[in-house]
């Protein structure tokens, strides 16, 4: 059941956060390459990965479950980014910057969820 992922407006916001992901954690202390860098990175890739391979599973059903752990990733990147900001490895700008596109995707999330339960 192939939503065409490549063509929903949340996948296309979650991989523009996750490039922006990468410029930002370029810039993060070498000490943290293998910490919080290593794991910010992860998630943002998690969230754009799991609408695509939501996408293509055979029910709504395992699209939405998708949806939800994208949207756990979401979660996860959000406290990961007031960690980051807290430790100053983040410039203000940026931090705003980048919890307003999760915010975004978190409602755009929402509102795909609820758009493929059942009425």
């Amino acid at each position: 059941m192939s939503h065409g992922f490549k063509q929903l407006e949340v996948w296309k916001l979650s991989m523009r956060l996750a490039n922006a992901i990468y410029d930002v954690t370029e810039q993060f202390p070498v000490s943290q390459r293998y910490g919080l860098t290593q794991q910010i990175q992860r998630c943002a890739v998690s969230v754009p990965s799991n609408i695509a391979e939501g996408s293509a599973r055979a029910s709504k059903k395992e699209f939405v479950q998708f949806l939800y752990i994208a949207r756990g990733s979401l979660a996860e990147l959000e406290t990961q980014f007031i960690l980051a900001y807290a430790r100053k490895y983040l410039p203000k700008e940026a931090y705003a910057d980048l919890c307003a596109m999760i915010d975004s995707i978190n409602k755009m999330l929402r509102k795909l969820i609820q758009s493929q339960k059942p009425n």
